[in-house]
């Protein structure tokens, strides 16, 4: 049996990936770069350097980074925030857990104040025993910093864990760790996707893995 979860946040336990997608896309035609929604979608999941790197030409991202960062952040708290809502038993996800004895660790990309607003949103600040930012990993997702992070910050080894997720970037990023991951599709990627990304289990959303918790690898 898995020791601990490492647990992404966007679109796995929070509602928010489309939320996000707006924000890029609105993010790139404020700076004449024409990309389309589903195009977006289909990129969240990956820090934002790397989604930027799919868009703006390499000759041109070390002069426009910075700014489209700061351009992105801005208008994703000022009209995004707070209409970001957890999916439904995400919490009830994470409490049978822990009544299982697994440890949980968040293992997202996002900046320090934005992870405490989510844990707070969720109520989830007591089951969690460490996370990790963007700030503890060199390079964000598919690469697999932020994964080998929560992995030494828990100092535990790739496999006695695993990663709970909804991208296949996620997949990737953990199985570069050499950890496994569970899949959930309320983030936007279909089941067949995932499994092809390396996923070893597919559910719907935390609901859907809570009630099938005692046949999920959680279970052993």
């Amino acid at each position: 049996m898995y020791k601990a979860v490492l647990c992404d946040l966007d679109g796995t336990l929070l509602d928010s990936n489309h939320f996000h997608a707006e924000a890029w896309q609105r993010t790139f035609e404020n700076f004449d770069f024409q990309v389309t929604f589903e195009d977006m979608v289909k990129q969240i999941g990956k820090g934002g350097d790397q989604v930027i790197a799919t868009v703006v030409p390499e000759d041109r991202v070390k002069d426009l980074e910075e700014d489209l960062k700061n351009f992105r952040k801005d208008l994703f708290h000022r009209e995004y925030m707070d209409r970001i809502v957890p999916f439904s038993d995400a919490k009830n996800l994470l409490k049978r857990m822990r009544q299982e004895g697994l440890r949980i660790s968040v293992a997202s990309s996002t900046n320090k104040e934005d992870l405490h607003a989510f844990l707070m949103l969720l109520r989830i600040h007591a089951l969690v025993e460490e996370h990790t930012t963007a700030d503890d990993a060199a390079r964000t997702k598919p690469e697999p910093d932020i994964f080998q992070a929560a992995l030494k910050k828990l100092g535990i080894e790739s496999e006695d864990a695993v990663a709970l997720g909804d991208t296949p970037w996620d997949v990737e990023a953990a199985n570069k760790a050499g950890v496994k991951t569970i899949a959930l599709t309320c983030g936007g990627w279909t089941e067949q996707q995932l499994k092809d990304a390396g996923a070893i289990a597919v559910y719907r959303d935390p609901a859907d893995l809570l009630r099938h918790f005692d046949d999920s690898p959680l279970a052993g």
